[in-house]
């Protein structure tokens, strides 16, 4: 008798795939992911599965929050816009670290977590997911009062 996958089965699974993807990012395009590694990135259709354009637009945001997709169209082939929260104009070196956090819902929709995002943004950039949290919320601290209306 075949054994039924839980919904548990499939969380380990996705996070596990997850961090292989974004150990994968971290082997072509690191050591250090910058903003032009980042550009890069969001062209390839190996790390990012969808086209994605970056805009720094706080319109669509969220109060306090720092960045997220949405689909250009129904289908995702037709593409997402990554907004980002415009105070990081400012501080390109730091947009690779939200985007990355958000790319899993680019990838993988409403399926991935927060935990498989932070799986995904350590893994991309080396580092253990509480360090990358730890620097989140540092870098997402300047904003995190401020109304995104």
């Amino acid at each position: 008798m075949p054994t039924q996958l839980t919904a548990d089965d499939a969380r380990v699974s996705l996070n596990a795939h997850v961090a292989a993807k974004g150990a994968e990012i971290r082997a072509s395009y690191g050591p250090a992911i910058g903003w032009n590694e980042l550009k890069l990135i969001l062209e390839d259709r190996a790390c990012v599965r969808y086209p994605c354009t970056l805009e720094f637009n706080a319109e669509p945001l969220q109060p306090g929050e720092f960045a997220h997709p949405q689909a250009k169209g129904e289908n995702p082939e037709d593409g997402f816009t990554m907004f980002v929260h415009p105070y990081f104009m400012a501080h390109l070196s730091e947009v690779p670290w939200l985007v990355l956090y958000q790319l899993v819902l680019v990838n993988y929709g409403e399926f991935a977590s927060g935990d498989d995002a932070l799986t995904f943004g350590a893994a991309a950039l080396g580092l253990p997911e509480d360090e990358y949290y730890q620097r989140l919320c540092e870098l997402t601290d300047p904003i995190s009062d401020c109304s995104c209306g």
